[in-house]
């Protein structure tokens, strides 16, 4: 039976945390949604991971699908649970990394949690309540200009506090560099004191580690995908496990590359992957106009390239360019039109041109792409780079090697270096 039961506020992140699970010792699965039918690959595991599409969806959503995720992961014996979100916080003011916690907390009669978003090994670090992206505050990273959830204050505090009724509170670097009883002291002294969640500073792996022990003991913890490391690495140890959990992955055939994500990182990559690959670009005012008119034009590079080497189809665009677009479309329909274009893309890909070998950027295009797929579950492979690892499909016609990449994260030679990893 599993121990773990993760949520995840999106599916690159949930591949995300599942790697980090993996790495550090603890064989795990992630689904796609909330499974409907029985299976025996949830059998034999360590920890279950469930990927949402639910970060940018109303509020109410987002909880009706995480309380319907819990109840799902309970029912499979997971004793311990995980609400991970990405290691930028974002979130918008109204939500939803604060209701969807409150509301676990509720549903699990826990009246306090902590938010750990840091991950030290992709730069994400948090001092003092506040997030860094490398050297950079948070809103001087490049995530003030993120189209859905634009993040424009490092104060992580003051960010969560505008999200929950409950009292938000720090627990600092200096109380986790004394160690793990420091750390359960100060959760029972702001549990004395009424707060609800702490946001817990840390700049290096060791203070994952210490964290991780030191909250043992609660229900839930919600955090980034690093917190994950902390945990498996315990476990992996009391079961005197020294290898990581998983398989190498084999796949041939055809290969490409879908590019949704507008991040600095994801944009670097694109721009390295068109110096080697042919590439089709993907925009939104032309879908608005003819949408039939790209997808055939893009399937048509497809056939004659195809066998040539990976191709790549992004949408990826510069902030001015995507702000254009929502100005003449609407913020959430052009993202919504571009996801769909995508996905309709991928799949002709797999269906009509052998594609067996697929690489998707950006949390939104891959929730759009493996639910067009018809995606149940992964078992997850080696990381590419820290965080994104290439993934085995289950419940799809032919298996495929699938790596979901969140924007933010990845080498910029990211997309001609991951095929060196598959057999």
């Amino acid at each position: 039976m599993p121990v773990l039961g993760c949520i995840a506020d999106d599916f690159t992140g949930a591949t995300d945390l599942a790697g980090h699970l993996v790495a550090s010792g603890m064989r795990t699965i992630q689904t796609i949604g909330v499974p409907t039918e029985p299976t025996d690959a949830y059998d034999d595991v360590d920890a279950l991971v469930v990927a949402l599409k639910s970060r940018t969806v109303p509020a109410e959503d987002a909880i009706q699908a995480s309380l319907e995720a819990l109840e799902w992961l309970q029912s499979q014996g997971c004793s311990r649970f995980y609400f991970k979100y990405c290691s930028t916080f974002d979130s918008t003011a109204a939500g939803n990394i604060g209701p969807v916690a409150e509301a676990l907390m509720a549903a699990l009669d826990t009246p306090f949690t902590i938010a750990c978003p840091a991950l030290p090994a992709n730069r994400r670090t948090v001092y003092q309540g506040h997030l860094f992206v490398g050297d950079a505050l948070l809103n001087e990273s490049g995530m003030q200009d993120h189209p859905l959830t634009p993040m424009t204050d490092a104060n992580l505090v003051r960010v969560l506090s505008a999200q929950i009724r409950c009292p938000v509170g720090l627990i600092d670097t200096a109380t986790i560099r004394e160690g793990e009883s420091a750390v359960r002291q100060r959760i029972a002294t702001l549990s004395a004191d009424g707060t609800g969640m702490a946001i817990c500073d840390t700049t290096e792996e060791q203070d994952l580690d210490v964290l991780a022990r030191a909250t043992s003991d609660l229900a839930l913890v919600t955090a980034g995908s690093g917190l994950a490391s902390g945990i498996a690495r315990a476990y992996a140890a009391r079961q005197q496990r020294q290898e990581p959990a998983y398989p190498p992955i084999t796949m041939t055939g055809a290969a490409a590359i879908i590019s949704g994500s507008c991040s600095r990182a994801t944009r670097a990559q694109v721009e390295h992957g068109r110096a080697h690959y042919t590439s089709y670009h993907v925009d939104a005012l032309a879908l608005a106009e003819d949408y039939d008119r790209v997808i055939t034009a893009a399937l048509a590079v497809a056939d004659e390239t195809i066998d040539q080497g990976p191709l790549l189809v992004y949408a990826s665009a510069a902030p001015e360019t995507v702000r254009a677009a929502q100005e003449a479309l609407g913020v959430a329909e052009s993202g919504a039109l571009v996801e769909r274009a995508l996905a309709d893309i991928a799949a002709a890909l797999v269906e009509r041109h052998g594609v067996r070998r697929l690489l998707v950027a950006g949390g939104e295009t891959s929730g759009a792409v493996v639910e067009k797929l018809g995606v149940a579950a992964l078992r997850i492979g080696p990381d590419i780079d820290p965080g994104v690892p290439w993934t085995t499909t289950i419940g799809t016609d032919q298996p495929l090697a699938l790596a979901l990449k969140s924007g933010n994260f990845g080498a910029p030679d990211f997309m001609t270096k991951a095929w060196e990893l598959l057999a």
